[in-house]
């Protein structure tokens, strides 16, 4: 059957529309899965020495799956960015992010460790402050799970605020959810318990067995400029689980980042942020406990960050 005319323009309508949402502006990273298949990463940049990650090479816990392995070094000095860390070499912004991941199993070992694996966006820029958002592992209690997010004031980029929630996901435990300030003297205040746009959900039900070292989850977050929503995937239902719907506000500012910012992944030493459950977990690592990394993901939101920078002339 031969396309009628009327047909003909509504194709080339759909097709004006779907390039039209496609962001084509170079500082930004086009959507992207890197699955670490390569001797080198794709989409993301490696610092410091090579002898820090191995890509491309089989999982050593998954037989068949193939990873990047991140190795922390006992000679590491304590410090977020002090030892292994990847990130894309653009800018990202608002969009799905997700990752399958991994962290040590170091309970025989050493189960004092103070190692953090971090999973992240980050980036300060100038007139609009910090933007950043957080899942983060303390391995020491790897049943436990980090997540939040920092911002700053845009008129005094100087006061910065967190905004978070930790979960013990075996138990399907929310241990605390609260938003910590500068502009107070760097004290924690619960939300309100009324406040269901930043408490949402109110519960969790526990994966069993949770233990982010004992096999591959697949994590992530979508984040909006009013909200920002945190998941796991079930790793026999597929489904997704929400870990929280964050859609409040705080006092001072808003706690949702607004501008552009860097996809990161990091893995380091902390000396004095023990894990929830063993406050004597800050020892430095004695071994070079490998991360294993099987992919990570970016699926950009074309239609909200084109808008974004146009009203905010960026």
């Amino acid at each position: 059957m031969k396309p009628t005319i009327l047909s003909s323009l509504l194709f080339l309508c759909l097709a004006a529309g779907v390039a039209s949402a496609q962001d084509t502006d170079n500082r930004f990273m086009r959507e992207f899965t890197e699955n670490f298949d390569a001797s080198r990463p794709q989409y993301l940049n490696t610092s410091g020495s090579a002898l820090r990650y191995y890509c491309g090479v089989e999982s050593l816990t998954e037989k068949g799956t193939g990873v990047m392995l991140m190795r922390i070094s006992p000679k590491d000095p304590a410090g977020a960015g002090r030892g292994p860390e990847i990130t894309t070499s653009k800018s990202t912004h608002f969009g799905t992010y997700s990752a399958r991941i991994r962290v040590p199993d170091v309970k025989r070992a050493q189960p004092n460790v103070g190692v953090v694996v971090g999973y992240f966006t980050y980036r300060f820029t100038r007139g609009f402050g910090l933007s950043e958002i957080d899942f983060e592992w303390l391995i020491a209690d790897p049943t436990l799970i980090y997540i939040g997010t920092w911002t700053s004031d845009p008129q005094n980029v100087g006061n910065l605020q967190r905004v978070g929630r930790t979960i013990n996901l075996a138990k399907g435990q929310i241990l605390y959810t609260n938003y910590r300030s500068y502009h107070d003297g760097n004290r924690n205040h619960n939300f309100d318990k009324n406040d269901d746009a930043a408490l949402t959900p109110r519960t969790i039900d526990p994966i069993d067995g949770y233990n982010a070292s004992k096999q591959f989850y697949v994590y992530g977050f979508d984040w909006y400029p009013d909200r920002l929503t945190w998941w796991i995937e079930h790793p026999e239902t597929k489904e997704k689980i929400i870990l929280w719907d964050y859609r409040g506000t705080t006092p001072n500012f808003s706690g949702i980042p607004q501008s552009p910012t860097t996809y990161m992944l990091n893995y380091w030493h902390t000396n004095n942020w023990p894990v929830d459950t063993n406050s004597r977990s800050i020892e430095a690592p004695k071994y070079p406990y490998f991360l294993e990394v099987d992919w990570m993901k970016y699926e950009p939101y074309d239609d909200i960050n084109i808008k974004w920078r146009q009203d905010n002339n960026f």
